[in-house]
Formats: structure tokens, C-alpha cells, sequence
């Protein structure tokens, strides 16, 4: 009898330890799992890769199935107005996150008009200011002081230099009243109604000059990257990021395969690789161009990877803006559906001659490249 209740209490002890065990991993995996979980897909998600050409430039709105709405990128400052009329005619009344992926005026010329146009609750970048020193030009109109300061009652005359669009970013910032934040790797903003943007990169050590030598440049490849999952849909946002960029995601355990994929870069031969695409698994990749960018956007060795993976291309130099929308469920063997502004009148599948290299290493103009279209040589 004794040795019958002796075992019992063991079978008991044995039983408190396995559930105890179960509910620790109930509560530090599947809980977290469960409470992060996104809810099924509701309503229709829509993003649109806006033509800010015909220089090269980047601009995407994203609006959620409950209409929060997230502009990553603002083209140049010749193109807020272009970003503007987007935003009233998909009557974006306010940006619930305007998402700057990196500091080059391309991608950030236009966000000072945008955030003085439209009210902007949250702003996020990569904390990173442009590769050269802002300095600010100061004119003096009298004497200066033996300390090389100017005299106090002088005035001082605020010149233009290339790093304005990044000065007129950060003053337009200030005067919003929106919070800013600089961009987390792996955090997750809930856009509602199923919909998840998820950041990716830049993680650190940031990227340097001298880990560019083979080509690129740093302030793209420490771009903001991200992911936007909606139910069974998802698209991969990396910004300007280089082939370094690729290849630093590459070596870590997130997930980077998605059904649609921007083209980094606009479409440069130094990103877009083929080990990143393999990893990545894109059915469609859109580049965002211009018809007189200089650098040859698109490459035709980039291009020519994507045929090879299979992938269906779209180009805004091209066919204009591209509008995704999804419903986030896959219907037969549809899940999403994909505008163009207009036909193309041209093969995508042919590349552009380059006049310039976009690489530090050959002098990449990183703070605008925006006079009349280059000239075409005769043969």
C-alpha cells in the first residue's frame, strides 16, 4: 500500500513538472505569439508607388483597410506638389507615419513641403544625416569680431548648400508637432484591420565609406528597410539599399521572402542580387525610375537577373504610378491586382545606358543630379 501511494506521488510530481513546464512555454512563446498575432485581413489595402520622374526618386503611400496612412519617401523637392496631389486625390487628409529611408534629396527633397502640407503624426528615418558636413553659408555685411564671430549687429544671410533639403526636412520636423522616431530593427507598427509594417534595417554597425569600395554608397546601403504583410500578401520596401545591405539581411534569421519586391536602388547594379532574390522569391518587382537619371536605372544586368528568377517587372519611368491592391486573401490564384497609369510604349525588359557611375568611389552625386535630360549620343 505504502509503495502504491509512493508512486502516485510521483506520477503527481512528474504531472505538476510537465505542466508547469508547458505553461512557462505557453507564456513566454505562444502568449507573446498570440497577443502580436495580426487579425485576419479585412477590407482592402492599397499601395502606390508614385511617379515622382523624371529624374530618378522614390514615393510610395501606403493605405491601410482602416485608412491609417503611411508615405514612405517624398521624391525631390521639385516633386512635393506631385506627392501633394497624390495625397488629395486619394484624400489623405493626414499621414498617420511618414517614413524618410534615407538622407539623399531624391528620396527626402520633397518631405519638408509634404509635412508643412498635410498633418503628419509620427516621423520616422534611420537617425543618420547626410555624408556631407551641413554647413550652413554665412555672410557677413560689416566687420567680424577678433573670435571670427559675426559682429551682433550684422546681419546674417542663410545661404543654399547641398545639404538644405536636409536642414528644411528637420526645421519642417520641429514645427509639425509630430513625434519622431529613429527606425528600430524588427519592430512592428499595426496599420489595422490585419495589415503589419515591420522594420527590417539598417541594423549597426552602420555601413562606412571604406565598405563600399566595390560599389554603392553608404547613406543607401543604410537605408530603412521594410516589410508590409497583409494576410497572405506581403511586399518588401529596402529603400536604396546595396548589395552590402543585401547580404548583412541575408546572414540573419528574418523573413525576407515576399510576393512583390522594390526594386532597391531604382534599379542599380549594385543591388537587387541574385543570391537576395533567391532568398526573397519575388513574383513581381517595381522600379521606381526616371527617364533622365544618368546612372543607368534600370541595369540591364539587374533586369536580366529578374528574368531569370521569373519576375514579372514594372517601371514608373515607364508606365507611370503603379497602384497594388489586395484584399489580403487569395481568391482562385489571385491575391492581388496591379494598375499602371499607362501602357509602356518601350520594352521593360531593356536597360538604360549609364553616363554616370552610381558609386562614391567614381563621385555619385548624392545630393541631386536635376538639369535637362541627357543628351543622346549620334551615331
Amino acid at each position: 500500500m505504502g509503495r502504491a501511494t509512493k508512486g502516485c506521488g510521483c506520477a503527481l510530481a512528474v504531472l505538476a513538472i510537465v505542466l508547469g513546464a508547458a505553461a512557462f512555454v505557453g507564456y513566454k512563446y505562444v502568449l507573446p505569439w498570440w497577443r502580436t498575432k495580426p487579425p485576419p485581413p479585412s477590407g482592402e489595402l492599397q499601395v502606390h508607388i508614385l511617379d515622382v520622374g523624371p529624374i530618378d526618386g522614390d514615393s510610395i503611400l501606403i493605405i491601410s483597410p482602416t485608412g491609417k496612412n503611411v508615405l514612405i519617401d517624398a521624391g525631390d523637392t521639385t516633386k512635393s506638389k506631385v506627392v501633394l496631389d497624390a495625397l488629395k486625390r486619394y484624400k489623405v487628409q493626414q499621414l498617420d507615419y511618414f517614413i524618410a529611408t534615407h538622407p539623399h534629396p531624391d528620396h527626402l527633397g520633397g518631405a519638408a513641403a509634404v509635412i508643412k502640407g498635410v498633418k503628419v503624426l509620427n516621423v520616422i528615418d534611420n537617425g543618420l544625416g547626410p555624408a556631407a558636413p551641413a554647413t550652413v553659408g554665412v555672410k557677413a555685411t560689416g566687420p567680424v569680431s577678433s573670435s571670427n564671430k559675426v559682429a551682433p549687429n550684422k546681419k546674417i544671410v542663410k545661404k543654399p548648400t547641398v545639404t538644405t533639403f536636409y536642414d528644411d526636412y528637420e526645421d519642417a520636423l520641429k514645427q509639425s508637432g509630430g513625434t519622431y522616431e529613429k527606425a528600430e530593427p524588427g519592430k512592428k507598427y499595426d496599420l489595422g484591420g490585419g495589415a503589419r509594417l515591420t522594420i527590417l534595417g539598417p541594423t549597426q554597425p552602420y555601413f562606412t565609406k571604406e565598405q563600399l569600395k566595390t560599389g554603392g554608397n553608404e547613406p543607401n546601403a543604410n537605408s530603412v528597410v521594410m516589410r508590409l504583410d497583409y494576410g497572405d500578401f506581403s511586399m518588401l520596401l529596402p529603400g536604396d539599399a546595396e548589395e552590402q545591405t543585401e547580404q548583412r539581411m541575408l546572414s540573419k534569421d528574418i523573413e525576407l521572402k515576399a510576393r512583390i519586391l522594390k526594386a532597391a536602388h531604382h534599379g542599380s547594379k549594385y543591388a537587387t542580387s541574385a543570391d537576395f532574390l533567391k532568398r526573397v522569391q519575388p513574383e513581381v518587382a517595381i522600379i521606381s525610375d526616371g527617364e533622365w537619371n544618368r546612372y543607368g536605372h534600370p541595369a540591364q544586368a539587374v533586369l536580366d537577373r529578374l528574368k531569370k528568377a521569373n519576375v514579372k517587372v514594372y517601371r514608373t519611368d515607364l508606365q507611370g504610378e503603379i497602384t497594388v491592391t489586395t484584399n489580403g486573401k487569395l481568391k482562385g490564384d489571385k491575391l492581388y491586382e496591379i494598375k499602371t497609369a499607362r501602357e509602356a510604349k518601350s520594352d521593360v525588359w531593356t536597360g538604360r545606358g549609364a553616363q554616370k557611375d552610381d558609386s562614391s568611389r567614381s563621385g555619385f552625386i548624392a545630393y541631386g543630379d536635376f538639369g535637362p535630360p541627357p543628351k543622346v549620343k549620334q551615331k
